[in-house]
């Protein structure tokens, strides 16, 4: 029943277009902010999505807030007053953290998932404002009013918690997009040497798995061609000092090592090691760790072939 329940509750945001204008116009302001504030690039930028932590950073802080709040409401059930108030308030403190980097990576979502997001960011912010008013009563000493507040901000956070884990699940919002697979294993050729142009992104295929092949500064580079972030094809991007940006949302990938430089992107595009033999480029798939157990695929995987 619940089940049932929460899925046409869900179905429903994705298919409500009236919530697309807002949206829009909820990008455009956030958009507007942070040109003001110079956080559209860089480490800013890379910070809030969470390209330094190396998967995003919003999930990890919205532990803050339900965790805190679900011990004031342990806390208030003991009768320790006080105590749950001081949650209360970390609990405030962690959902304005999660609310800026959770705005920051909404920005670059689509269609279902936007509406979805932005559902889940309107009932965190009701569920903000009932807790900032149990905070604020509790401190006037009115510690019933309190109570009552958080008791009517629980289940509001409690169904948006429900829709962010939609998003991860369901829509794969800052889920890696890349091809996990290891192959090809071997070299496979893919193209002649004499049909790369340099400085120009050149897609191919090697096996069942898009690759984008990048002659530059004397060396051949190549990654899978989409982006981790949504799935962008990296082939149709350009290139900047030794690096590929995603056409879709500005994500930037370092050639050689397919390490995300800027978000919103925080996972590597992986890397095939490239080779030329008798006029072709071969490329295989770069092995995902340096070492492995004796015996195993990944030994395989890593000896260079003759």
């Amino acid at each position: 029943m619940a089940q049932r329940t929460l899925d046409r509750l869900l179905n429903a945001i994705e298919g409500d277009g009236r919530l697309d204008r807002p949206g829009h116009r909820l990008e455009q302001g956030l958009a507007f902010a942070e040109n003001l504030l110079g956080i559209t690039r860089g480490r800013a930028r890379g910070f809030l999505h969470g390209v330094w932590l190396g998967h995003p950073f919003h999930p990890l802080l919205t532990d803050v807030p339900i965790g805190s709040w679900t011990m004031a409401l342990v806390l208030d059930l003991t009768g320790q007053k006080e105590a749950a108030r001081r949650a209360v308030g970390l609990g405030i403190a962690g959902a304005l953290a999660a609310a800026a980097t959770g705005l920051h990576d909404w920005q670059y979502t689509h269609d279902n998932a936007r509406r979805v997001g932005l559902v889940h960011g309107t009932l965190n912010t009701l569920a903000l404002g009932l807790y900032g008013w149990s905070w604020w009563q509790r401190g006037k000493g009115h510690h019933g009013r309190g109570r009552l507040a958080a008791l009517l901000g629980y289940p509001v956070i409690a169904v948006s918690g429900f829709l962010g884990g939609a998003l991860t699940y369901r829509h794969r919002i800052g889920v890696d997009q890349t091809d996990s697979q290891l192959e090809p294993r071997h070299f496979t050729r893919v193209l002649a040497e004499r049909d790369l142009t340099d400085n120009s992104p050149h897609r191919v295929r090697a096996g069942g798995v898009e690759v984008v092949l990048i002659r530059a500064d004397g060396h051949i580079h190549a990654l899978e061609d989409t982006c981790p972030h949504l799935g962008a094809p990296l082939s149709q991007g350009w290139l900047r000092d030794g690096s590929i940006t995603c056409p879709w949302h500005g994500s930037r990938f370092e050639l050689h090592s397919g390490e995300s430089l800027d978000g919103p992107a925080v996972a590597p595009a992986p890397c095939f090691q490239t080779r030329v033999r008798d006029g072709w480029i071969e490329v295989r798939r770069m092995p995902s760790v340096a070492t492995a157990p004796p015996g195993s695929t990944l030994v395989h995987q890593q000896e260079v072939q003759p």
